[in-house]
């Protein structure tokens, strides 16, 4: 009765919060570079709940992302970028942190810096990249971003920074509430010249929507399941107290 209890109250717990990382993967269903959040269940024992180990608790254990890459979409827009295969990008945050996303999707800032739609700098080799006005861009397979003057008669690609590509292993990346990966101990992962992009593209995101439907009903069922448990450990104790006064 007592191990009933603790078991189905937990469970029933992580499920709504499982429930609602489904709900956050299903939402970014269409989110440019999103990548899944796994979770799983372990029982943990109840510490000091009495001399016999009988309670155990039912916790979350996030396993992390799906880094499975998702589809690549060509948008014909010269600031898309979509990694090829396994990889990172580089950004630069506000405190003068690493972060790494795999959305392409740039724009220009007012100073003339290679942003994140989000406004965060895109990392060079050498920092930020700047770029000049009144020039049509083009990124090469490794990342190159070179610009060609519009005024005047076009001459030829100047080079303007190499975006910054990275390839960390994946079990020391954590995402963090912003929705970038950032390396686990922190510091900055070097530049790996195998990282390949595709201009004039985009990547989808890697949620499955029929498998996490299938996951809310699944889950919405082991929820009915759970407060079953429950109502049945209060209908036991309600016997079991009538069986105590009639005894007594």
């Amino acid at each position: 009765m007592d191990r009933l209890i603790y078991t189905a109250m937990s469970g029933a717990k992580q499920i709504l919060e499982k429930q609602a990382n489904n709900a956050h993967n299903l939402a970014n269903a269409t989110t440019t570079g999103f990548r899944a959040q796994l979770d799983s269940f372990r029982a943990v024992p109840v510490v000091g709940g009495g001399p016999l180990p009988t309670r155990a608790f039912v916790a979350d254990a996030t396993v992390g992302a799906d880094f499975t890459p998702g589809p690549i979409q060509n948008t014909g827009r010269e600031l898309d970028v979509a990694v090829q295969g396994k990889g990172w990008i580089a950004v630069q945050l506000e405190d003068g942190t690493e972060a790494y996303t795999r959305n392409g999707s740039f724009k220009i800032s007012e100073n003339g810096v290679l942003q994140t739609q989000g406004g965060i700098n895109v990392l060079g080799d050498a920092g930020p990249i700047a770029i000049p006005p009144d020039v049509a861009l083009t990124v090469g397979k490794d990342g190159t971003v070179s610009a060609i003057t519009t005024v005047g008669k076009p001459g030829a690609a100047t080079p303007l920074g190499r975006i910054k590509l990275v390839n960390p292993p994946e079990e020391e990346l954590v995402r963090g509430d912003d929705g970038l990966f950032r390396l686990r101990g922190g510091g900055e992962a070097e530049a790996d010249a195998n990282v390949a992009v595709i201009g004039g593209a985009l990547e989808g995101s890697n949620v499955s929507v029929v498998e996490a439907m299938v996951d809310m009903i699944s889950l919405a069922r082991q929820f009915e399941m759970h407060m079953n448990l429950l109502k049945n450990a209060e209908s036991n104790e309600q016997k079991a107290s009538q069986l105590m006064s009639l005894s007594g």
